[in-house]
């Protein structure tokens, strides 16, 4: 008997799931109802099955008080990615258009393309329900103007803060998604609009704090921190953040105290969509793939950097002077350079262009993407149809590794700046900013890295730090040798693709 007992299976490990509460939560008091359960019904209606944390937020977040007012004028969501925030607000935004009467409703993103992608998932699931449907007047798809309208009056439209599309807008409720990049500059153009609305709503969706960029986000967590210390609700904030236990200290995200990342437990706590819509496979290659960096952190565990006040961000160039360089309609003339750059721990890379543009210098991120495998493939693509001038990568950054490969791919010699050119190409970029000869289109990514930029001495002069920053600068340090290779002494071949440098 003994025997058999022992050839029995192991019995299965039960399947992990995420906790559906969050872990740092503070709410307003002294609510007499919600209209949260009827939001999740609506849901429901256009084919939107919410999760219990989903709907826990949707509960908390649309408590109103005696007075017929919300419990709560700020609702923030900080979760890691791919849990279901999306879910969240396409219910809010539901809920706002056919439940609570709200006639405008501001959905924003950093950037134009998260933007677009939130509309067309909303405007499937309003148009995909015969009862939603019936009571939709148009949709609005022209480029900048997409919304929603309902023939009672209600309007859902889509904005980039990027751009300072939401200025002048005056919304019952603010959808303000990837409030890990919102500054004090989008805040300024929000907050005097909902002065004059009777019964105003901010909800910010985002994920782990990653610098700089992410001040609002920031001031709400400590603000929720600060409740949850002294055992009393924040008056007028709810705030939902699902991560694991972390101590930041002052040197960032590598020196930051937490739950063992290798423990699956702790991957239930940051992700409540584990076993759902994450499995627990998918984030144990995660693991293995991101290492001990601080990405696998930040990105599933929700370990952020958060900035203790205004004054740490966009030290070297401000960021008035850059968003007024801003322009949708710039683009690189001939000839045109490339270059690209990686971050030190390569989990991220950019690919990057610089060209003329009406006496000036355009400046682009053509790409931004995890890991490095993508860039060669990329690289011959953009070399195949623009036949640039120049490839420019330093050397000495972490992006040198790929010289040879790219000269193989590419059949040309790439350009590598010595150190004394990498800081006279910072100068430049710095002082094509000051002359105000450069122009961009407000990328998130740059804009992201040049808020959390800072200078480490080169000689008597300077270049972009690397180490000891908060964000990743690989799309500033590829478009600053992007612009500097537009000038460099190039040897050029016959043959056009076939360019020695």
């Amino acid at each position: 008997m003994s025997s058999l007992v022992s050839e029995r299976p192991a019995a299965a490990e039960p399947e992990l799931h995420g906790v559906q509460t969050p872990r740092l939560f503070t709410a307003p008091p002294g609510f007499l109802s919600s209209s949260g359960q009827e939001a999740v019904e609506l849901a429901a209606l256009a084919g939107l099955e919410l999760d219990p944390w989903q709907q826990h937020i949707l509960d908390v977040g649309l408590r109103e008080r005696a007075d017929g007012n919300w419990t709560a004028f700020e609702v923030a969501v900080n979760v890691p990615r791919q849990n279901g925030k999306g879910g969240v607000i396409e219910a809010r935004e539901l809920a706002g258009l056919f439940l609570l009467g709200e006639k405008l409703i501001l959905h924003s993103a950093h950037e134009f393309k998260t933007s677009i992608v939130a509309f067309r998932r909303i405007e499937q699931l309003v148009m995909g329900c015969p009862d939603l449907r019936k009571r939709v007047l148009r949709v609005r798809k022209t480029t900048g103007e997409e919304a929603i309208e309902l023939v009672t009056g209600q309007v859902l439209r889509f904005l980039a803060r990027s751009g300072g599309s939401g200025r002048g807008f005056t919304g019952d409720c603010n959808i303000l998604d990837e409030a890990m990049i919102l500054g004090d500059d989008a805040m300024g153009a929000l907050m005097p609009t909902m002065a004059a609305v009777p019964n105003p709503q901010i909800w910010y969706l985002g994920s782990a704090g990653i610098g700089s960029p992410s001040v609002q986000l920031g001031r709400l967590r400590r603000r929720a921190e600060s409740a949850v210390e002294a055992g009393e609700p924040d008056a007028s904030l709810a705030y939902f953040e699902w991560s694991v236990d972390a101590h930041q200290d002052e040197c960032g995200l590598g020196c930051a105290e937490h739950d063992d990342a290798d423990d699956p437990s702790a991957w239930a706590r940051a992700n409540p969509a584990l076993g759902i819509r994450i499995s627990e496979q998918h984030v144990r290659n995660e693991r293995a793939s991101l290492g001990s960096g601080g990405i696998f952190e930040r990105e599933r565990l929700g370990v952020g950097v958060y900035p203790s006040d205004t004054a740490d961000t966009w030290q070297v160039i401000g960021e008035d002077a850059w968003r007024a360089l801003a322009a949708a309609e710039s683009q690189p003339g001939e000839p045109v350079v490339f270059s690209i750059d990686m971050t030190p721990e390569r989990s991220h890379a950019a690919i990057a262009v610089a060209g003329p543009w009406r006496g000036g210098t355009h400046v682009e991120v053509v790409d931004h993407q995890p890991g490095t495998g993508w860039i060669l493939e990329r690289a011959r693509q953009l070399h195949a149809k623009w036949k640039p001038r120049a490839w420019v990568v330093d050397a000495g950054g972490p992006a040198g590794s790929l010289i040879a490969d790219l000269e193989d791919a590419l059949g040309v010699e790439v350009v590598q700046p010595k150190a004394r050119e990498v800081a006279a190409a910072c100068g430049q970029f710095y002082d094509a900013v000051t002359e105000q000869s450069l122009s961009h289109r407000d990328e998130a990514p740059l804009a992201a890295a040049l808020a959390g930029a800072q200078k480490r001495p080169l000689g008597d002069a300077w270049a972009w730090a690397r180490r000891g920053v908060s964000v990743d600068i690989s799309p500033l340090v590829a478009v600053t040798l992007a612009k500097w290779g537009l000038g460099a002494e190039v040897e050029t071949a016959s043959d056009p693709l076939d360019n020695i440098w």
